[in-house]
Parts: structure tokens; sequence; C-alpha cells
């Protein structure tokens, strides 16, 4: 009987000893710049949480692990951060995520392009720790373009595009450094299913174009992180859930391999699994900004449920989204009895 297989979808919590904070945290600013620190001292400080990042998967049972993102301030500036055309100096206060966030963002000032390839680097560095393949995530053009202040395209389909091309730039560099499982994150498509169905899903693909084929691609999407943990009243500032019945039909069509999607911190009804007729799907499971530890059996009570929706084999769970917010032991904790709720479905 094929094996229900586990993975975790981006950041995971940061030892103390790595300077670079996480954008949720009050200490973060745009303005962050690592010249403060000797590169030698900074280097070897990622390379350490890298490696505990990973190891703490594997050891948890997790089959497919991330980088755990030891490098990243924000899932976004990170990679902001090597594109010429972006004016980190010129922020502006804008709102994102449809009204849910108000933020400082950096300027689009001049035409995008790729600049340095740097996430190869980032891959090698995680994949030198573990025997199992790892995973690296990318933001997405439509999520990029949500958290930045336009000054030269002028329209959101001309910046979108730019975005998919240079993030493609990458992306294949990514594939050539031997890297198997490539993740774009575009949680804005469930904020903007429209914008999403003209024109973003086209771009996603774009991000993929001259992949090689033995690359799984996959898309996550999930509602939004809120602001933080076990905060009351927290869905007022997340996506709709429905979305994803707007989004299923055309994200099942697209040339990607795997769909990710958020359904632990609010679920939704599991017959949205019908509507993914040939797409790996990544289940959300574990929430990402709640200290509670769900328990084994509720996970693997879902996990059944799911089940009677959508092909064995077309199944992974994970935890929502990212879980740079959490304590190293609750993460732990979660991730534990995620692996043996899936291994009790044997």
């Amino acid at each position: 009987m094929t094996r229900v297989l586990t993975t975790t979808i981006g950041s995971f919590p940061k030892p103390e000893y790595v300077p670079v904070r996480d954008w949720f945290q009050k200490t973060y600013s745009p303005t962050f710049d690592a010249v403060n620190f000797d590169s030698r001292d900074l280097e070897t400080r990622f390379s350490l949480a890298t490696r505990a990042a990973v190891m703490a998967q594997i050891d948890a049972g997790i089959d497919l692990p991330t980088d755990g993102e030891m490098r990243r301030e924000h899932y976004i500036f990170y990679h902001l951060r090597h594109l010429s055309g972006v004016d980190f100096d010129q922020l502006q206060v804008r709102e994102i995520r449809t009204g849910a966030w108000e933020r400082e963002v950096p300027t689009i000032t001049d035409r995008v392009r790729p600049k340095e390839r740097f996430l190869p680097f980032d891959y090698q560095i995680a994949q030198s720790y573990s025997s199992q393949p790892v995973k690296i995530t990318v933001p997405g053009p439509m999520t990029i373009a949500d958290t930045v202040a336009d000054e030269h395209y002028g329209d959101p389909r001309s910046l979108n595009r730019a975005l998919a091309d240079a993030l493609n730039v990458e992306i294949r560099a990514l594939a050539a450094a031997g890297c198997r499982h490539i993740q774009v994150d575009e949680p804005v498509f469930a904020r903007k299913t429209g914008e999403a169905l003209a024109f973003g899903i086209e771009d996603l693909e774009r991000c993929f174009a001259g992949v090689p084929p033995e690359v799984q691609r996959i898309v996550h999407l999930c509602c939004g992180y809120p602001r933080h943990v076990d905060q009351p009243n927290e869905d007022v500032f997340k996506a709709d859930p429905n979305a994803y019945f707007e989004l299923a039909e055309a994200l099942d069509q697209a040339a990607v391999d795997a769909i990710s999607l958020e359904t632990a911190h609010r679920p939704v009804d599991l017959r949205l699994l019908e509507l993914f007729e040939r797409s790996t799907v990544i289940l959300g499971l574990i929430a990402i900004a709640k200290t509670g530890v769900e328990p084994v059996e509720a996970i693997r009570t879902r996990l059944e449920e799911a089940l009677s929706h959508i092909d064995r084999q077309r199944l992974v769970a994970a935890p929502d989204c990212g879980l740079g917010m959490l304590d190293l032991a609750t993460v732990k904790s979660k991730l534990s009895n995620l692996t043996a709720a899936a291994k009790a479905l044997d």
C-alpha cells in the first residue's frame, strides 16, 4: 500500500544565534543590513541553523524537509534583495493582502531583473545535511507584486509578468543545481481570485518554464498569517478558504504537480479534494500559529476523511504554512504527531 508522505512548507524557528530575525517579530525592519556582521561568522551561523532545521524535521519523521529559510528575514524581501530595479532605500507604506496588513515595503523603480544566482547555494548547503531530498521555496509573482510599491510598470499584469520571468531564472538555476522539489508560494491567490484566474496562474506556469520534468513543481496557497500566536479573533486577517473552490479546477489543469492548501486553522469541506483530478494535494493539518499540539488521532481522522475524496498516492500531509512563529519544542511535537498519524494509516 502506498504510504502517505509528509512535508513542511517553509520557515522553521530560528535559533537565537541567527542575527536575522523574522518579519513577524517586533525587532524586524525592512532596512536590515547583514553587512554589520562578519561574513564568515554570519555564514557559519546560517549553516549551523540550516543543519539544525533540516535535522529536526528529519528526526520528526518528515519525508521532504525544507531548508528552514534560515537566511531569510522575510520570505519575499529576501528574494527582492537579489533583483535589480527594487529600491529598499525608498520605502513606502501601503496596505497589502487586501487591507489585512499595512506595511513599509520597497519600491519598484526600474525594470526588474535578476542579479547573481543565490538559491542554488542555499539548496546545496541544506542538501549537504540530508540524504533525503530538500525542498526550496520561492515567493510567487502575484504575492511579490502585492508586497511592493510599483513606480515603474504601472499595471499589475506587466509587473507580474516581469517578476515571473525573473523568478524563472532562479528556479531554473535551482533545478540545474539538483533541486528536485521547488515550491512557489502564492498566498495572494486566495485573496485575489479574479487576478489569479486572469493572469496569476499563467504567470505561475511561467515561473516553471524550462524546468525539467523530473522536478516536482509545487504551488503553496494559504489564507495568510495571523498577527500573533494564539491570537483571538485572528480570522479577520485571513483570506476566505472558499477561494480554494474557485481556483481548484484551473490549478488542477495548470502545469504544476502539487498544490499545498491550508485546512488546519480553519477546516474546509474536504469534498474540495475531488476537484483535483490529476494534482497531488499537500494538505495542511497543523496550525502554525497555535501552541496547542494536535493529537495524533485527530490528525489521523482528518487524513482518513481526506482519503475518501482523493487517491492515497496523491495526498501529502503537512502543516498549513511555515512554522517560524512557534518555538522549537512545540514545532517538534506537532511534526512528530503529524508523521505518527500518517504512518498510522499504513
